[in-house]
């Protein structure tokens, strides 16, 4: 069996899956129930300044019949009183000394409140420090949060703070709320950081209540923009993760995935595009602790299936696949194949390619139904009719080459070859 074991900085765990910070790790109590339920690690919801809290705090978008496929809250850091939260992280650390207990900061800005803050955690016994540069609500007004993150001038300032007081291993979390977290993770580690974690959560209002016409979350009659996460911002995390995982200088850094990580196929995709571990919130929101036996059943499976013994032998393995446009083969060309004893005549990829996409399918009308072939020399390989597909497998894509050689867009300008004739 695969050994799931995990080393970030040195902080050991019994598998890569932590629980992000935020409402699940808000207690001893949720932190506790986790660790029963098999989670590797938590991050400790973030600490600093008590604040107040309003009510309500979460909305969600549910689409095609599942609930909560973008999560959107308005809570800020923690707003229970700081000694009880120290006092409640040292237990926990007692109680499982195997697990990875980080705890996420966002002190006052100043050089004398982080040192403060940072000292009091260490004492906790905690094993390591994620500094909050992504709170995208309620939080920039005080140039605290992503008002950090979006500055690498001052992140990195923050960290060279934080990295004159602290002996523990630092994770500097970046916000998504950026044209690119590359200037800023690079920012990170020039002042010193150990590792990096990504992506906080992106600004957005999911939707506007129709009757009272105010977005929700709704608080007397007002809602404010909000941290939007779950399975719908996936896409864009992995895409900024590559984006860490490509760059020279922040690509030797330890990175922890985050975002809409919420089955064990998207742990182990983050994982392939350079992340460590992984960070899951929203979808313990939504199953509770107990979606970790899942998480770790499947990597498991899916370990041995391939043939890897531990986590290093594929994290960042799918990073050098990623290139850019210019470098792609023109003379790799796929066309669509239908399989007839598959297809059940529903017409989607003929009204999809007919309407949108190439006019590519021919449709045969017939009793008692309809049949649908491709053009193959119509056929530009765009995908869209096996997407729109509801079998699986019915629309394969069948390579068909234009040529043997690799040829790219720069080559094919160099060559002067002929553009599509229309």
């Amino acid at each position: 069996m695969a050994d799931l074991s995990a080393n970030f900085l040195g902080i050991k765990s019994p598998n890569p899956f932590w629980l992000a910070s935020a409402p699940p790790t808000d207690k001893q109590y949720n932190v506790l129930r986790a660790f029963e339920a098999g989670w590797g690690g938590v991050v400790w919801k973030t600490l600093g300044s008590q604040v107040k809290n309003v009510s309500s705090r979460y909305s969600s978008i549910d689409y095609g019949g599942t609930k909560m496929m973008g999560f959107n809250n308005i809570e800020l850091i923690s707003d229970r009183p700081l000694d009880i939260n120290l006092r409640e992280i040292a237990e926990c650390v007692r109680l499982f000394p195997d697990r990875a207990m980080i705890v996420s900061l966002m002190a006052d800005n100043t050089r004398e409140k982080w040192h403060e803050l940072i000292a009091q955690v260490e004492d906790t016994g905690a094993h390591g420090l994620e500094l909050n540069f992504g709170c995208p609500h309620g939080m920039t007004e005080r140039g605290m949060g992503a008002a950090v993150g979006q500055d690498p001038e001052i992140a990195k300032m923050v960290v060279e703070w934080v990295m004159e007081k602290a002996t523990l291993p630092v994770i500097t979390k970046l916000t998504p709320n950026v044209h690119s977290v590359v200037p800023t993770g690079r920012a990170a580690v020039e002042g010193g950081t150990h590792a990096l974690s990504l992506i906080n959560t992106i600004q957005s209002i999911t939707g506007v209540d129709l009757d009272t016409f105010v977005p929700n979350p709704y608080v007397a009659g007002k809602s404010v923009y909000g941290g939007y996460c779950g399975p719908a911002v996936k896409p864009i995390a992995l895409k900024m993760l590559t984006t860490i995982a490509q760059d020279p200088l922040t690509a030797r850094m330890p990175i922890s995935g985050i975002g809409g990580v919420s089955t064990w196929k998207d742990a182990v995709e983050f994982m392939l595009l350079g992340a460590s571990n992984v960070q899951v919130c929203t979808a313990a929101m939504k199953h509770g602790f107990r979606i970790v036996d899942d998480m770790i059943d499947g990597m498991n499976n899916w370990m041995d299936e391939k043939g890897f013994k531990t986590l290093d032998d594929f994290i960042g393995k799918s990073v050098p696949t990623i290139t850019h446009w210019e470098d792609l083969d023109i003379n790799y060309h796929i066309v669509a194949n239908i399989d007839q004893d598959k297809c059940i005549h529903c017409g989607l990829c003929y009204i999809a390619c007919e309407d949108t996409s190439h006019q590519s399918i021919n449709l045969s009308f017939g009793n008692p139904f309809n049949t649908y072939s491709i053009k193959e020399d119509e056929c530009v390989g765009c995908n869209l009719c096996k997407l729109v597909c509801p079998v699986d497998s019915c629309i394969t894509m069948v390579e068909q080459r234009k040529g043997d050689d690799y040829v790219n867009w720069k080559e094919f300008q160099r060559r002067g070859l002929p553009l599509n004739d229309h």
